[in-house]
Parts: C-alpha cells; sequence; structure tokens
C-alpha cells in the first residue's frame, strides 16, 4: 500500500504503483489541508469575487467575470474544448503514472478542490482504469492542457479508457466498477489540467527504463571487451580517482567486477598497447551519462511532489496567488538532457559494434559470419545500429529551445517539455535496440573465444541470453533475434547492486 500526502512520492514507490499495480491511499492529514482549500474557493465563489479560473474565463479569457450559476458549466466546457489531443496514446503505464502524479499534486492542499476528486483519481488507479491520453497537442506551459483534459474527462464519465486488456468509453468501465463519474464545481477542472504531469509521467517513464539500460550497456560493453580481448588497465581504479568524477570510478569498478575472472581479457602490451576510445573510454562516457541521469532523478522527484497549477491557495484562502508554476522549463531541460545522454549509449555502442564485425579491426570472423561471402553474418545488423544511432540524432535536438506564443499571446513563452519527455523515451527505445545488437554481436564473438574463458558475469549473460538469441550458425532473419533480444532487455529482470556497484543478472 502506498499513501500519498503529497510531500513525499519516491521513485520506488512509484515503481510499485505502476508495476506492481500497489493499492494507493491518500493520508488524513493531506485531506484536510484539501478540505482548507476547498472552504476559500467556495467563500471566493459565494462572495463573488473576482479570481482567476475560479469565477473568470481562462488565459486570454481571465478578464471575463463567470457568474456563481454559471461556475459549473465553465468547469466542463473547459475539459470538453481542452481535450483536443492528437496521435497515439500514451503507453498505459505513462497514463497510469499521470494519474497518480495528479493526484499526489491536488493533496498538496493547495488547489481548492473538493476531497472527492481525489478520491476518484485513486479509485481509477485502484480499479486500473487508465484514461487513453493523445501523445501530441502540449505546449508545456499553462500545464499539459491537452493530455490532462483527456484525464480529466473520465472523471465525469466522458472520452476513453483501457480497461482490463480493452479500449472502451470510460463510462463503461467506471459502470463495471460501480465509480460514479463527478460534476465538477469551481477551480476542478482548471485544477485537473493546470500542470506538468503528462510531462513528469512520461519522463518517470522514461528515466527507469534509461537507468535499467545504463546498467545493462556496461554488462554488455564487458561482454564486447572479452570478444575483441581488450585491455583491462583502462579500468584501473587509479586512473578514474586521478580524474575525480564519482561516475566514472563507479563505471569502472562495475566494469572490474563484471570482468574480475575473465581469461579474455588483456593486459596493455600483450597484444596491443592502448584500445580504441569506444573501449577505452567507457568508464568517461558512459560515467558522463550517469551524471545525466543523476540530474534527471533529481528533477523528477522535485516535480513529481510539485503544485503545479494555477491559482495557489495559501493561509486558508486569505492568499490566492496567480503564477506560473505550470511553466515545464525545469523538466523540458531534464528531458532534452536525458535524450542526449542515452543517445551516446548508443552512439559508443555501435562503433563497438562496428569493431566487432570489422575485420580490419579485429582477428573475428568477419561480420561473425559462419562462412564469409557465402552468409553475411552480422553485416546489416552495424546499418540498423547506425540507422537508429543517426535517428537518434535528430531526436535529441533540444525541445526547450524552441516556444510558440498562444492563447492571443498571453501564453507568450512555452516550455515544450512534453515533447522533449516524449522525444526522450523514443531515444530510449532506439537506443535498446542498439544495446541489443551489441548483446548478439558480443555474444558471438565472446563464444568464438571461448566461453569457458569468459568471467562469470559475462558467461552468465551469454547462458541467459542463448535462451533468447541462438548462436549464429547460419544466416537467418536477425531483425527477430534482435526484437526478441530487446523485448528480453526491457522486460526481463536484472538485478544490479548498487551499494557494491556490483551488477547480477537473471
Amino acid at each position: 500500500m502506498v499513501t500519498l500526502n503529497g510531500q513525499t512520492l519516491s521513485f520506488s514507490e512509484v515503481e510499485k504503483v505502476l508495476f506492481d499495480r500497489e493499492k494507493v491511499v491518500y493520508s488524513e492529514e493531506s485531506m484536510r489541508k484539501v478540505q482548507e482549500s476547498r472552504k476559500a474557493v467556495d467563500k471566493i465563489v459565494a462572495e463573488g469575487r473576482i479570481v482567476y479560473g475560479i469565477t473568470t474565463g481562462f488565459g486570454k479569457f481571465s478578464d471575463v467575470f463567470i457568474d456563481k450559476e454559471n461556475v459549473e458549466a465553465l468547469q466542463l466546457n473547459l475539459i470538453r474544448s481542452h481535450a483536443c489531443g492528437i496521435g497515439d496514446p500514451f503507453p498505459e503505464v505513462v497514463s497510469r503514472a499521470m494519474i497518480l502524479l495528479r493526484a499526489n499534486a491536488l493533496l498538496k492542499g493547495f488547489s481548492g478542490v473538493r476531497p472527492v476528486v481525489i478520491e476518484r483519481l485513486l479509485d481509477l488507479l485502484n480499479a486500473e482504469i487508465h484514461p487513453v491520453i493523445p501523445q501530441q497537442g502540449s505546449l508545456g506551459a499553462s500545464g499539459d492542457l491537452a493530455p490532462l483534459s483527456h484525464l480529466a474527462l473520465v472523471l465525469i464519465g466522458e472520452g476513453e479508457v483501457f480497461y482490463k486488456g480493452e479500449r472502451l468509453p470510460a463510462i463503461n468501465a467506471l459502470t463495471k466498477e460501480s465509480i460514479f463519474p463527478i460534476t465538477l464545481t469551481a477551480k476542478e477542472g482548471l485544477a485537473l489540467i493546470n500542470g506538468t504531469q503528462a510531462m513528469t509521467a512520461m519522463g518517470v517513464v522514461a528515466y527507469l527504463e534509461a537507468e535499467k539500460l545504463a546498467y545493462q550497456t556496461e554488462l554488455i560493453a564487458s561482454l564486447t571487451i572479452e570478444g575483441l580481448r581488450g585491455i583491462i588497465d583502462a579500468f584501473d581504479e587509479d586512473i578514474h580517482l586521478a580524474r575525480g568524477y564519482k561516475e566514472q570510478v563507479e563505471v569502472a569498478e562495475r566494469m572490474r567486477t563484471h570482468l574480475v575472472d575473465s581469461h579474455l581479457t588483456t593486459k596493455q602490451g600483450e597484444i596491443r598497447v592502448q584500445d580504441a576510445y569506444s573501449i577505452r573510454c567507457i568508464p568517461q562516457v558512459h560515467g558522463a551519462t550517469w551524471q545525466t541521469l543523476n540530474y534527471v532523478k533529481e528533477k523528477l522527484e522535485i516535480e513529481m511532489n510539485a503544485a503545479t497549477d494555477n491559482p495557489l491557495i495559501f493561509d486558508d484562502g486569505e492568499k490566492v496567488l496567480s503564477g506560473g508554476n505550470f511553466h515545464g522549463q525545469p523538466i523540458a531541460f531534464a528531458m532534452d538532457f536525458l535524450a542526449i545522454a542515452i543517445a551516446e549509449l548508443a552512439n559508443i555502442s555501435e562503433r563497438r559494434i562496428e569493431r566487432l564485425v570489422n575485420p580490419q579491426l579485429n582477428d573475428l570472423p568477419p561480420f561473425l559470419s559462419p562462412e564469409p561471402g557465402l552468409q553475411s553474418g552480422a553485416m546489416i545488423m552495424q546499418y540498423v545500429a547506425a540507422s537508429l544511432v543517426s535517428e537518434n540524432k535528430t531526436l535529441a535536438h533540444p525541445a526547450s529551445v524552441d516556444s510558440i506564443p498562444s492563447s492571443a499571446n498571453q501564453e507568450d513563452h512555452v516550455s515544450m517539455g512534453t515533447i522533449g519527455s516524449r522525444h526522450a523515451y523514443q531515444v530510449i527505445t532506439n537506443t535498446r535496440r542498439v544495446l541489443a545488437i551489441e548483446a548478439i554481436c558480443s555474444m558471438q564473438a565472446a563464444e568464438i573465444r571461448g566461453k569457458d574463458q569468459m568471467a562469470t558475469a559475462t558467461s552468465e549473460f551469454l547462458e541467459n541470453g542463448r535462451k533468447i538469441v541462438p548462436f549464429i550458425s547460419a544466416d537467418r532473419i536477425f531483425s527477430k533475434d534482435i526484437e526478441a533480444m530487446n523485448a528480453w532487455l526491457k522486460e526481463g529482470e536484472f538485478h544490479f547492486d548498487t551499494s557494491v556497484t556490483k551488477g547480477i543478472h537473471s
């Protein structure tokens, strides 16, 4: 059971809710704050005070006063008119994350919603009813208006949902779970959609996949080092302590641990004096990616517990302040950094793939072919990796440097953070496939060298990997192998003990 209070939601709790389908409840103390905040909204409406989003229109219509008898219509119109997202829906797990994060933000008690709004959000989570939310249409400021409006539709019994493997009208799923739609009252529609939960939810899911992938790259690179008879001296701790980056030191330590008992690695001067950068500089390059991952995680943890709607209610309603916490710039930057950092893991991986297959760069069979010339082996797998890497370079162009004014120039600077988060996830997806290709090639090369000489960690990976992709004894349709390896890397259980930076896999 995960208890939300608007303050302390952690990545470990998010993982439990998203992937273990842990039930979610709210803390009583946080709900008391919600109730006090709601009293302030009711008082504003009763007194006819002019407060943005409560008794006024939205955006450029902020100067239009709304009579109290129209406040419910105002909120309903807001949700329907803003639910204009387009394109493929977000993955179901992202939709689930959006519900979780929105409920947690409202529980901070600054938003003025009734408790029933939060209760319904948690009802959706616990019943595993996930709104169908189109991915495209958010500017990432004024919040993720279009995506969150599609989420809010479900609360009023409209829109579509994913439920028990089906895509169906929301009202059908709500009825099956005996969940009653609600009528939104003053401030509630705005409070539901004025936030960064689409970009943050996508970012959280992207980060979790990126972290797993970053550990896997080190293990796969270790197989490549064995396949190429790489020089272990480049990972000596003294080198990395001399530079001083913590993450670089940790990557080198994990690489030494993976290869500790290998008989396929070499010492400098035995075969060659130095390896190419894609081998020798793994700690420096991968370590820099880990620095970025740590930055991204820090920003996401803050945003997961942030009040990001507008206006915000303080001091029991004595202060109702319009501001700009909905602006997604912090997450926009973080997502752009994430895309760049993960794209580099693919870049350096593709160069290692080239070294595994190019007969001018190694003493292995050309293209790891069982019959060079008659059979092409892994030749075109490197092409695929190069294509994915090139695509990543376009996706890694920062979304956050762009801005287009909206709402008649009232909202004249926006973050494009949701685009950044979507691109980061696409980069991660592409990078995993590049790593799948390196894994296939490195397993082939290491096995050619002699699996009895491999390290314990890498031979375990090979043993399990061979259940997914068999040895290349003849040409076959390799796209199936790439997708099978990709699925294993994404869904398989890989456990990494970060306290001793030692990788364990199963």
